[in-house]
């Protein structure tokens, strides 16, 4: 089976986790999703990269999801869930390449 990175699980969850809250019209959905995507990418961070790497990438993804919401207010709810996923993507894309390499 194919592997899918924790970069694009990250990512996924935080926009999958927004989308399904939305187009569901229920919120803690949208959470089951984020909290899902997360825990996965946590625990590839965490075989990639070790546990201080995870624990750094997790509060990211925590930061950003809370993050979007007043940047939603100033560039819209889209921009914001794909900024604040490609900022998670980029740092764990970051964090697992070089927890890999060495």
């Amino acid at each position: 089976m194919a592997k899918i990175p924790a970069t694009a699980v990250a990512a996924s969850g935080l926009i999958g986790g927004y989308g399904v809250a939305r187009w569901t019209k229920k919120r803690p959905l949208g959470g089951v999703a984020l909290a899902a995507a997360g825990s996965l990418a946590a625990y590839e961070w965490n075989r990639q990269a070790g546990p201080r790497a995870t624990a750094g990438l997790t509060v990211a993804y925590v930061a950003a999801f809370a993050g979007s919401h007043p940047l939603a207010k100033k560039v819209g709810a889209w921009p914001a869930v794909f900024a604040v996923a490609g900022g998670v993507a980029a740092a764990s894309w970051a964090v697992t390449r070089r927890g890999a390499s060495t």
